[in-house]
């Protein structure tokens, strides 16, 4: 029964990381082509924003060395957005060079994950990403800000709002078109979510340029993503058959499901463009190959159903 709520967006606009954020922590190695297809199908489910891959160097994310390979299966999908993750100005040549126009990079909001993950400071990692956000932008590129660890850190705790505040306007004030606030390990609660909401629109960041991107670890991420909504943002990070982690943050499980979002979309009468059906298939299809079932409470419900 759709049952809207009042105070909520008309239509949500679902970044489908599944792709890229989701195979990247997989053990096993996931053949390009199904990959691929992979892409193809959740285009085929109605999702316009998939993140394809990332041009990291191999050593560090192996899962994603093909990237060079894979993004052309996939670059002429009519009407999808196909962003791509990159970390330095070598990997923006890689991106450019294969006709990305949609370019993400990943800053931290913590000292301890920049070290972790980029073996930066936070500001070294800012200054690194300044002339990779300055060039995608004289190339007529979208650029993305992912913002890790924004309310909590498995080494460093629970997290400054201001800390995070701080990086933010630095990822917009390089050029930055949008920003991804990442509850990487899970530990976000609604309350906490409003409060940074609102301390990004109080030093000038409007809601306009956030998304959220929440993961499931501790079964808040469909409650902080409502929170979220009634904040008006508009743009939710979420994974086909919540697939990912985190390969630099253990504590880090999985994304929150796609499948799971757009039932409480669905159910709330706003608009995301998927088939669920579809979509659901596609998670069933990918967990086949992975060789386990998906995490997705909706992805098992309705495959059960089908039965």
């Amino acid at each position: 029964m759709v049952v809207p709520a009042p105070g909520l967006p008309a239509r949500v606009r679902i970044h489908e990381v599944g792709a890229r954020d989701g195979l990247q922590n997989e053990k096993a190695t996931v053949p390009t082509e199904v990959k691929a297809e992979f892409v193809r199908r959740l285009a085929d489910a109605g999702l316009t924003s998939i993140e394809a891959t990332s041009f990291v160097h191999p050593k560090w994310v192996p899962q994603l060395a093909d990237a060079e390979e894979l993004f052309p299966l996939v670059r002429d999908l009519p009407g999808v957005e196909l962003p791509v993750l990159v970390p330095n100005e070598r990997g923006l040549d890689r991106a450019l060079a294969l006709g990305a126009r949609r370019i993400a990079v990943f800053a931290s909001a913590t000292e301890a994950f920049a070290k972790a993950n980029l073996n930066r400071t936070v500001d070294d990692a800012l200054a690194m990403f300044e002339p990779v956000v300055t060039r995608a932008k004289a190339a007529d590129a979208h650029v993305r800000g992912y913002l890790s660890m924004c309310f909590g850190d498995p080494w460093e705790g629970a997290v400054p709002i201001h800390q995070v505040v701080h990086v933010c306007k630095s990822l917009l004030d390089m050029g930055c078109d949008e920003l991804s606030l990442g509850d990487t390990i899970g530990v976000a609660t609604p309350g906490h979510v409003l409060e940074l909401l609102s301390a990004l629109n109080e030093q000038g960041v409007p809601t306009t340029v956030l998304g959220v991107h929440f993961h499931d670890t501790y079964g808040q991420a469909l409650a902080n993503t409502l929170a979220a909504l009634q904040h008006g943002v508009t743009t939710v990070d979420a994974s086909a058959g919540g697939l990912g982690g985190c390969p630099y943050a253990k504590s880090a499980t999985g994304n929150l499901a796609t499948e799971d979002l757009v039932w409480m979309l669905r159910g709330l009468g706003i608009e995301s463009g998927v088939d669920l059906d579809r979509l659901t298939a596609t998670s069933v299809w990918m967990a086949d190959h992975l060789g386990r079932p998906s995490p997705s409470r909706t992805v098992r419900a309705l495959s059960h159903k089908d039965q």
